[in-house]
């Protein structure tokens, strides 16, 4: 008998008129403006510009979907390209199928770019927006809660989703929602990631470091529940072999890293800190400009009202010896 369970939207799409507008879509988008928000004020902090997390995230975000994407359909090829499949559905990223690993290795190759432009070291950057990108995934995931995707395996717990569901193989019941899980999972990481930093002064891209691995060590867990096809190396599924192998290749950066180069940053975005004396300078310029202004006016009433005082007490002696006469 089920007592509770978590609903699932009866369709992701609503139409605005003509407009559809997507759950999926909309999750992305404001994960992205979180991830550059919360980003921004950590560059900021670490003696960066203002705006110069977003002006990279212009040149990232669009790297990270291009390859999020196509690690989907590469490593979910036969949705597209098997017999009486449409191999136009590939572009269809609203319908859903990101692979984070994709996004991730893409967008580190769009935040070079933007970085080298601006002479800004990738890993400095890569630490800062770190947090942000764990919460972007966290909100990301509930696109696949509107699309009824990703679930793991059948259960009657209370937190269980519920399938209505019945197209692309789907069968209607309840669910793990691994969705919720890893969504839960990245919010605890972006939480460690800041603390961590805090705590140890993390630099030279190991903050970011440190979100790949923990994010690694959840993702193996979820995706082991999970019951959508998958293909399968050696009894686990590709992406455990995925999650493990990049965990690895954290852990061994944030070991041979902190050997090589403890601490943290000095200066992560060249001429920063000279703007910002220039900015303190012309403000004070400004500001003494306008004393000096209000000084003369100060002068000038002064002047016009001893003038005038002097000018009222003359006709006054007229008027007297006036009188006299």
């Amino acid at each position: 008998m089920e007592l509770a369970y978590i609903p699932s939207p009866s369709h992701g799409v609503y139409h605005l008129g003509p407009i559809p507008l997507r759950g999926y879509a909309f999750c992305i988008i404001i994960g992205v403006f979180v991830a550059v928000w919360l980003g921004n004020k950590r560059w900021l902090a670490r003696g960066g510009r203002a705006g110069t997390v977003a002006d990279i995230a212009v040149w990232a975000v669009p790297f990270g979907l291009i390859g999020g994407r196509l690690y989907h359909v590469i490593t979910d090829y036969e949705l597209y390209f098997s017999e009486g499949r449409d191999w136009v559905d590939s572009f269809k990223i609203w319908e859903g199928g990101l692979g984070i690993w994709g996004a991730i290795a893409l967008g580190a190759v769009g935040a070079w770019i933007g970085c080298r432009r601006r002479g800004i070291p990738l890993p400095a950057y890569a630490d800062a927006i770190a947090p942000g990108i764990a919460l972007a995934q966290a909100i990301g995931r509930w696109g696949n809660w509107f699309n009824q995707e990703l679930y793991g395996r059948a259960t009657d717990l209370p937190w269980a989703l519920k399938i209505t569901s019945s197209t692309d193989g789907r069968v209607p019941g309840t669910y793990h929602p691994t969705f919720l899980y890893e969504s839960l999972w990245c919010i605890g990481v972006a939480l460690l990631v800041i603390w961590a930093d805090r705590r140890f002064k993390l630099g030279h891209g190991r903050a970011f470091a440190l979100y790949v691995a923990a994010y690694c060590v959840g993702r193996f867990w979820i995706e082991y529940l999970r019951v959508d096809d998958a293909h399968h190396i050696l009894g686990l599924r590709l992406n455990n072999w995925t999650a493990l192998i990049v965990f690895l290749l954290a852990v061994v950066y944030i070991v041979l890293s902190a050997k090589k180069r403890p601490g943290r940053e000095e200066v992560v975005e060249p001429g920063a800190a000279d703007g910002d004396a220039e900015a303190g300078e012309t403000e004070a310029d400004e500001k003494a400009e306008a004393d000096s202004s209000e000084e003369a006016t100060e002068s000038t009433e002064s002047t016009e009202s001893t003038e005038s005082t002097e000018s009222t007490e003359d006709v006054k002696d007229e008027a007297e010896s006036a009188k006299k006469g």
